[in-house]
């Protein structure tokens, strides 16, 4: 409590900064065109209690393999999951690979930015608030659509690719890969100052201590999913050094030396790899050069351009979308011709709401509430988020 007079101006200057980083973005973005209407993705209803409360959006190709692939994107802070598909390029990648796009969007009754809330311990543990939300999006979406389980990935920017970290953490068993941009390590922040101290200052921490973070997330004890880190070397909305703490944290999981086993240049920025036993790549890091905070696109008519710039969606000449997927294994041609161009039944009719993926419990609390632990009689929690609304830090 004695340092509550040091936290409230601490976390105004936090919040001065984040807004600023918010006004230059949308400022330098003043040509960017909204999303052509109406969005490529169809929202879905039905899909699981929902304790996050989270909508959930999906694009489905009209051509499919027998048991397609399935990625699910997240978008970062201000942005929509149609505005961030647009930006991205990955309902273009679908339709040219053949594999099943989740969208979970967030809403501003949860958090004002629209960010997924990855420093909220009810939002950021196994089966519980918006990770377990997304769980069930992903398990609906399996079963409509008989998607390989073992073919099953995600991704997302700043809030979205920290929690893409909790995904990847809480859920080791589900997903086989993930790619975090401009992201930052599994709980690095369980509070919205340490967020702010994450995001602004960065937070160093052993490798095993990272680890041990992940592996205390879940009963999973391996395989691990293969993991790729995007971040700009100009990012000042959250400090580039993230990159290195999520591949500590990473290495140390998959018992991996701290140096790369190789680097490279591709499109013109370093990449590093870190490869197992088996020589197969399992971890990359791209560094992209004097790019702020953002996804990296390459716009244009290139084969392997997609997007469109906008904010937080930057134009650097090198498409992490598609070089995401290509990681995964989700580029290879030859997979795609031997369905594609067998005879097609009829059209693939749009995704309608189905059955809950989970069955729901007797009684179904507000989803917020769900998850919330009960107040103790003297309640800190309660006293710092009194304070940050007085600040003006919080709604």
């Amino acid at each position: 409590m004695q340092r509550l007079g040091q936290i409230i101006p601490q976390l105004a200057r936090y919040r001065r900064q984040w807004e600023a980083a918010m006004k230059k973005s949308n400022g330098a973005s003043a040509s960017f065109k909204a999303p052509p209407a109406p969005s490529r993705l169809t929202e879905l209803h039905g899909f699981g209690p929902n304790p996050g409360d989270l909508r959930m959006l999906a694009y489905v190709p009209r051509e499919l393999p027998p048991s397609p692939a399935l990625v699910v994107v997240l978008h970062g802070c201000t942005q929509t999951a149609a505005g961030y598909d647009h930006g991205s390029g990955w309902s273009a990648l679908a339709d040219r690979y053949g594999f099943i796009l989740i969208y979970p969007e967030q809403q501003e009754s949860n958090n004002p930015k629209r960010c997924f809330n990855w420093f909220q311990l009810g939002d950021i543990e196994r089966d519980r608030g918006e990770a377990y939300s997304i769980r069930q999006m992903v398990e609906h979406a399996i079963k409509q659509h008989n998607v390989d389980r073992s073919r099953v990935f995600v991704t997302g920017l700043s809030a979205g690719g920290a929690m893409t970290a909790t995904m990847l953490a809480t859920y080791p068993d589900v997903f086989a890969a993930g790619a975090i941009i401009a992201g930052l390590p599994y709980r690095c922040a369980t509070s919205v100052p340490e967020a702010f101290e994450c995001m602004f200052q960065g937070q160093t921490r052993p490798a095993q201590e990272w680890g041990d973070l992940v592996r205390s997330a879940s009963p999973h004890r391996g395989p691990w999913p293969k993991v790729s880190v995007w971040h700009g070397s100009a990012d000042t909305t959250v400090k580039p050094m993230n990159a290195g703490e999520i591949i500590k944290q990473w290495t140390d999981v998959h018992d991996l030396k701290s140096n790369p086993s190789d680097t490279e240049t591709v499109d013109g920025h370093l990449r590093r790899v870190w490869t197992d036993a088996t020589g197969t790549e399992v971890i990359e890091e791209y560094v992209i050069s004097g790019m702020g905070h953002g996804t990296p696109l390459a716009v244009g008519s290139g084969e392997n351009s997609y997007g469109a710039a906008g904010p937080f969606l930057l134009d650097v000449g090198i498409s992490s979308s598609h070089r995401i997927a290509e990681f995964w294994g989700l580029t290879g041609e030859s997979e795609r011709a031997a369905w594609s161009h067998a005879p097609q039944s009829a059209a693939r009719p749009e995704p309608k709401p189905g059955p809950s993926a989970t069955p729901p419990t007797t009684r179904i609390e507000s989803p917020r509430e769900r998850d919330r632990p009960e107040p103790s009689h003297l309640d800190i929690g309660a006293v710092i988020t009194k304070a940050l609304r007085s600040a003006g830090l919080m709604k």
